[in-house]
């Protein structure tokens, strides 16, 4: 597995997909006001990709879903519940939607994915933590995957 690191905008990767941390989809997609990177996904893509969330139904913590990427160029999008219902995220919710999101992507297949800083942000996990995570999961996998780790420079 080739991995980067990158500051700069999850939605600028010239990868064929993207990682999108959410969370684990009680609510109806429209009741819910995504923000920070779903919010942005949300807007250049459209709602396409959201209600084909919603029709996979609550997500395990961890567990990810595949869909389209509306008006946005990739391939896909790869949901990722890194979120609690309690809007959290934890160590054990990182690596489960890195491993979860790594088999989605060897399964679709693409050859890139760009992954936000799980858990960051909204979810309250420390930037540094949820990076030296992420690459510790990642490094250890045996892949042709590209990934790029995207640190938001907002």
């Amino acid at each position: 597995m080739h991995i980067s690191t990158v500051t700069g905008d999850l939605l600028e990767q010239l990868t064929e997909a993207i990682v999108n941390p959410w969370n684990q989809n009680v609510l109806p997609w429209w009741l819910l006001l995504p923000h920070g990177v779903s919010g942005a996904i949300k807007r250049r893509a459209g709602v396409a990709p959201f209600q084909e969330l919603a029709r996979a139904g609550r997500l395990a913590p961890g567990h990810a879903v595949v869909t389209s990427a509306g008006r946005l160029p990739y391939r896909a999008i790869i949901h990722v519940a890194s979120i609690h219902l309690w809007g959290r995220s934890s160590a054990q919710m990182i690596d489960l939607s890195v491993k979860h999101a790594l088999e989605a992507a060897e399964n679709r297949p693409v050859r890139s994915l760009a992954f936000p800083l799980l858990g960051t942000g909204a979810g309250g996990f420390d930037t540094e933590a949820s990076e030296k995570r992420m690459f510790e999961i990642l490094s250890t996998r045996m892949s042709d995957l590209a990934v790029v780790l995207v640190r938001y420079d907002g």
